[in-house]
């Protein structure tokens, strides 16, 4: 075979070969495509500087990845026996999802939370319902992610006030609250405060973490939701990184040490169905940050320099028609996940698309975990396909697209002020766009949706709702407030509101609040009260 790069040959499918951002993909790779590679300085070894292939000596030779299943749905007494279950078949860390009012603050009797308590996720507002939510789980052995951004702070709070109340070592409780709201603003939407005094929040998360709570990772920055929105594999990687550089600076502004504090900082990435680029944009990602944090930032400290993160099959890809083809989607993309070096992971549901997970589909998510840990034989070795050709330059190709956008935002003033001038979601807009026109030209084919069509009814056994939990919630609520000391709840808040108002640390008093049985959706209302709230802007 030859091995000059011409754009075509005879016998050619006639499709684009090209990238998830429209870059050309060549017939075949060969020693000139990574003729630029310096092993010392570009790959290393494992465990050491710049981490491209992996952050840890031994990887999965050690120990596997953590097995997550992201769950939570109605009250905390049906998500208990979820998580107990789960555990129970194999599952090695607990991964918390919130429902719509508890993510925006609002408690479940709160107007604004009609017909969707406990719909997306599990309803917290109560230190009870923590109390509930773990009951039987002792937060000293089980590490727990919590997916909420705009409320992380009272959710930490109240996880923190729970492994009190079991006698629990702070010093040994270990989790992650994702924690990043500058991706609500890009992507997601479950914002409530304006950018700058949620920005304290996390910073006030930091520094008290910092002190007291070691083993807490204190953010997970998050591009999962702006690929879900529809962003290509390097735009996830540099609108990500931007977003750290962001919150590194806002730390390192209260006077935080960045060998203190970055050690504790983690990442959430999507994997999508590209098998080869997810796994260079890992790689990618890692080199990336690890070069930031040293040459940008004086980081001397090896582990602060690490990308660690967790990884969560694409969402997106999920398709509601042959809703079982989504349990292949989801094997490809949690074996491409291991193969970039991913810490923890979650597998998506194969009905997804249609309702909240059924148990049996949960557990078949968790079963396609463990068959790639001790079937596949993919975790004997690091990163088995280092030094392919086309891998290494897939690699240099996602660092280079994401470092411009790093740029281009350092440009335009770091992420906070790119979010508020709307470059970010715009960008995923144009993208999300020509995502679309290509399937419906059927440039893109998905299967069962564009091609390979059939009437295959959907299948039976799909969760469904429990439309009497809100009423449930409601009054759980009211016995809740009756039944507590109202002189030291209303003393809480009025301690609340004039921290706000100050430069304090606010999670003492977040604490304090939810041990006085204060609710959440209280303590979103006092700080709505003295912050305001932020509303999207026009044309975004």
């Amino acid at each position: 075979m030859t091995t000059d790069n011409r754009e075509s040959r005879a016998g050619e499918r006639d499709v684009p070969f090209e990238t998830s951002s429209g870059k050309p993909v060549k017939l075949e790779y060969t020693p000139a495509d990574a003729a630029g590679l310096d092993y010392l300085d570009d790959l290393g070894f494992p465990g050491e500087f710049p981490f491209t292939r992996g952050v840890q000596p031994t990887m999965y030779r050690g120990r596997f990845w953590t097995m997550r299943q992201y769950a939570g749905f109605s009250d905390a007494e049906e998500s208990n026996r979820r998580y107990k279950y789960l555990l129970s078949q194999g599952q090695t860390g607990l991964s918390v999802a919130f429902d719509l009012p508890t993510q925006i603050g609002y408690d479940p009797d709160d107007a604004m939370a009609e017909g969707e308590v406990g719909k997306v996720g599990v309803s917290i507002a109560s230190i009870e319902d923590m109390e509930t939510l773990f009951r039987d789980i002792p937060l000293e052995t089980v590490t727990t992610s919590m997916t909420i951004n705009a409320t992380a702070s009272v959710l930490l709070a109240l996880y923190v006030a729970v492994a009190k109340k079991q006698g629990a070592d702070l010093s040994k409780v270990g989790g992650t609250t994702q924690n990043d709201i500058l991706k609500e603003y890009i992507a997601r939407g479950t914002y409530i405060f304006p950018p700058r005094p949620s920005l304290r929040l996390i910073t006030d998360i930091f520094a008290w973490c910092n002190e007291n709570l070691p083993q807490w990772n204190t953010i997970s920055i998050s591009g999962y939701h702006m690929r879900e929105a529809g962003c290509t594999a390097a735009q996830e990687v540099g609108f990500t990184i931007a977003d750290a550089i962001q919150y590194t600076q806002a730390a390192l502004d209260r006077g935080l040490k960045i060998d203190d504090f970055a050690p504790r900082l983690a990442f959430f990435f999507a994997c999508h169905s590209n098998f080869l680029e997810e796994i260079a944009k890992f790689r990618a990602a890692r080199r990336m940050w690890a070069r930031i944090v040293k040459e940008r930032f004086g980081a001397k400290d090896p582990r602060s320099m690490m990308l660690r993160f967790h990884t969560q099959t694409g969402g997106a890809t999920l398709t509601a028609q042959q809703p079982v083809n989504n349990l292949v989607r989801t094997a490809l993309q949690g074996l491409s996940a291991v193969l970039g070096g991913t810490q923890s992971l979650h597998t998506n549901s194969y009905d997804e698309a249609l309702s909240l997970p059924s148990q049996h589909a949960a557990e078949l998510a968790l079963r396609t975990q463990q068959i790639i840990a001790y079937e596949s034989g993919v975790g004997d070795t690091i990163d088995p396909l280092a030094g392919s050709w086309y891998i290494e330059s897939l690699t240099d190709q996602v660092e280079a697209e994401a470092m411009e956008y790093v740029r281009r935002i350092d440009d335009m003033g770091g992420a906070l002020a790119a979010v508020e001038t709307g470059f970010q979601a715009n960008e995923i807009h144009e993208n999300a766009f020509r995502i679309q026109r290509d399937i419906e030209a059927r440039r893109k084919i998905v299967v069962g949706v564009n091609e390979f069509v059939d009437d295959e009814p959907p299948p039976e056994g799909l969760h469904k709702h429990d439309i009497e939990v809100g009423r449930r919630r409601a009054e759980q609520m009211r016995r809740i407030r009756a039944g507590r000391d109202a002189s030291a709840a209303e003393a809480s808040m009025r301690r609340l509101d004039d921290a706000a108002r100050g430069a304090d640390n606010m999670m003492p008093l977040i604490i304090e609040a939810v041990e006085n049985y204060v609710t959440l959706g209280e303590i979103c209302a006092r700080l709505r009260g003295v912050w305001g709230e932020q509303w999207e802007k026009a044309g975004l």
